[in-house]
């Protein structure tokens, strides 16, 4: 029994995709053109397929699991196909943009204008939440070049940096919906593919923890090591082991990236030296 994987064949989330498969100690050869390959370690059969199409060969069973956009689910699959994980990568924001000569206050300025776009299901259900009636233009690529031409008068289009709005002439003014790469499942998964699914998880989950955290090690006079102690939550509690010079112990701790900055600058306040940082490969806790 195989667990089938479709991930994206090219584009944005390709690279990232094949890298987390790699990092769960999975190995797949993922040659030039292939439209499909099998993992040599792991019971995975892995399909590389538009991203557009992965929610569909989900949903129908032809493949078991996906890696695709979040908007991509939202806007092809209707109701949304089962979510199993979030990935953390290819972060994107579908954002509603105006031409920046247009004076813009409240998306009430929207109301009764010609918006172009690629996510037409996810704009219009966006702009009924909000109480908004507009004109929708559903087309497909080069979306923020439709007010320039008379197309529209405003986009709903996917924004990273904001650099091609910009060059375009366009100001971001509503962001519609917060995207990253998630992990898709169908609903008819056997006993033994749920398994071989709780497998994959527990490893996406370990890869994912490392990457939010660091390892660290330091020297901790012992008259201010409860102090120090104190500043590292860590997965439970520091090891604290002794040094050969008296009067000094060794503190061992994991600290997320989010809190890395703060605490280590307290940490030097509180006495700390020979403060080490360490990438974590994996955790599991």
């Amino acid at each position: 029994m195989k667990l089938r994987i479709a991930i994206q064949k090219s584009g944005r989330l390709h690279e990232d995709s094949i890298k987390l498969l790699k990092e769960c100690g999975i190995d797949i050869n993922n040659g030039v053109n292939k439209l499909k390959t099998e993992a040599t370690n792991f019971p995975l059969e892995v399909f590389f397929l538009r991203d557009d199409d992965i929610p569909q060969y989900v949903e129908d069973g032809v493949a078991d699991i996906g890696i695709v956009g979040e908007n991509v689910v939202l806007e092809k699959s209707r109701p949304p196909i089962r979510t199993v994980e979030k990935l953390g990568f290819g972060k994107c924001r579908l954002a509603m943009a105006v031409p920046r000569s247009m004076e813009y206050n409240s998306i009430k300025d929207l109301d009764g204008q010609r918006i172009a776009t690629s996510y037409p299901g996810i704009l219009g259900d966006f702009l009924a939440k909000m109480g908004i009636t507009a004109e929708i233009h559903e087309i497909s690529g080069s979306v923020e070049i439709a007010p320039g031409i008379g197309l529209a008068d405003a986009i709903c289009d996917l924004v990273s940096s904001g650099s091609t709005l910009f060059m375009n002439g366009l100001k971001e003014v509503e962001t519609v919906l917060r995207s990253e790469a998630i992990l898709v499942a169908n609903d008819k998964l056997t006993a033994e593919q749920q398994q071989l699914l709780a497998k994959l998880i527990f490893r996406i989950q370990a890869v994912k923890k490392a990457k939010n955290n660091k390892y660290i090690l330091l020297n901790a006079p012992n008259d201010k090591l409860s102090e120090i102690i104190g500043l590292l939550p860590g997965m439970k509690s520091p090891t604290v082991l002794p040094l050969a010079e008296a009067g000094w112990s060794s503190v061992h701790s994991v600290l997320n990236e989010n809190e890395f900055w703060d605490i280590i600058e307290s940490l030097k306040e509180a006495g700390a030296q020979g403060i080490l940082v360490v990438p974590i490969e994996k955790m599991v806790i």
